[in-house]
């Protein structure tokens, strides 16, 4: 029997403000990966994210240069830079949910799992398990849709590490 194949989709600003939250470190969700992706094969890992603009913080830059260094370490990671405007991001959603959504079509796996607690990754959720995909969100308690969360196929804290059923629709 073939192992079930799981892509990571990482919304890279929603990860790091929680860790930052929480005082974790990049470090300390790579070593969740394992616990969150069982005996699941994984076929990619992106992660969604901005340049910081060095000329604004150099502090910040280099700490998130030191965070891409250590993703890059894993295996089959796609780093997927988008837009920054001032303080925001561009593009990082939409590229996330083109890519969750591409990705269900070309069957490239069969469960996603996306990292965020943004409740605008809703429509592209729907339309995955519409494709037969299993969707789980790994969110953090104070920054999770609820809406997110009973759109997944299950949910996964990130604060306990607690595994929860779907939730009723």
């Amino acid at each position: 029997m073939e192992k079930e194949r799981v892509c990571i989709f990482i919304d890279g600003s929603n990860l790091y403000y929680n860790l930052k939250r929480l005082n974790k470190t990049i470090l300390d969700f790579l070593n969740y990966i394992p616990i969150i992706v069982g005996k699941r094969e994984i076929v990619f890992v992106f992660y969604y994210d901005a340049l910081l603009n060095i000329n604004i913080s150099k502090k910040a830059y280099w700490e998130q240069q030191k965070c891409f260094d250590i993703l890059k370490k894993i295996s089959n990671i796609k780093i997927v830079l988008c837009k920054r405007k001032k303080l925001k991001i561009k593009g990082d959603d939409v590229s996330l949910a083109v890519d969750l959504v591409s990705y269900a079509y070309e069957d490239t796996y069969d469960s996603a799992i996306l990292v965020s607690g943004d409740g605008d990754f809703i429509p592209a959720i729907k339309k995955a398990i519409s494709l037969g995909k299993k969707v789980e969100s790994c969110y953090f308690n104070k920054s999770c849709s609820l809406e997110l969360k009973r759109a997944c196929t299950n949910s996964i804290c990130l604060d306990t590490l607690q595994i929860c059923p779907a939730l009723p629709k």
